[in-house]
């Protein structure tokens, strides 16, 4: 039996990819920082300028969805909530988690070095994770209003109570 496609599978293959290089690169410049630091700096910064993009673009999608859709932090951006298939979450969020891990653990091995810069890289897992839940996540509709209630009353201001309005 064959799994259904999964839509935004190219997302999901940028994640990883991202992640495999930045993961190389960061250990190879903790290894040999004389070598590849300003490789690795160079990286970072494209990986979070992308990062920066993408989360940019997912909440401007958001918005547009929020109208007809409830949509939340924790679903948008970390697919809480049942707003992807479990595999999507362990393909997006696994990714997330190495970069975490590989930035903190780099930077700590080599502190006050280019390798701090990858500190910005999980944004790029973070942006592609919103743009991912803001075109593909499912939310529930947006409760609407209960328009049967009764328009309350216009305030009255101190002047008008004076005068006796």
């Amino acid at each position: 039996m064959t799994e259904p496609e999964v839509p935004g599978r190219r997302l999901i293959q940028a994640s990883w990819i991202g992640t495999a290089l930045f993961t190389v690169l960061a250990v190879g410049a903790a290894v040999v920082p004389d070598v590849l630091a300003a490789p690795s700096a160079v990286l970072d910064l494209v990986l979070f300028a992308i990062g920066f993009l993408a989360f940019c673009w997912s909440l401007l999608r958001a918005a547009d969805r929020s109208r007809e859709e409830e949509l939340s932090v924790a679903g948008l951006w970390f697919l809480a909530g049942g707003s992807a298939p479990r595999s999507v979450q362990r393909d997006l969020l696994v990714p997330l988690g190495i970069q975490v891990v590989v930035a903190v653990a780099t930077a700590a091995v080599r502190p006050f070095t280019p390798l701090a810069f990858g500190i910005l890289v999980p944004l790029y897992g973070i942006g592609l994770i919103g743009v991912w839940a803001a075109a593909f996540g499912t939310f529930g509709p947006r409760p609407q209003p209960d328009r049967r209630r009764a328009a309350a009353p216009p305030p009255v201001s101190g002047r008008d109570r004076r005068r006796g309005r």
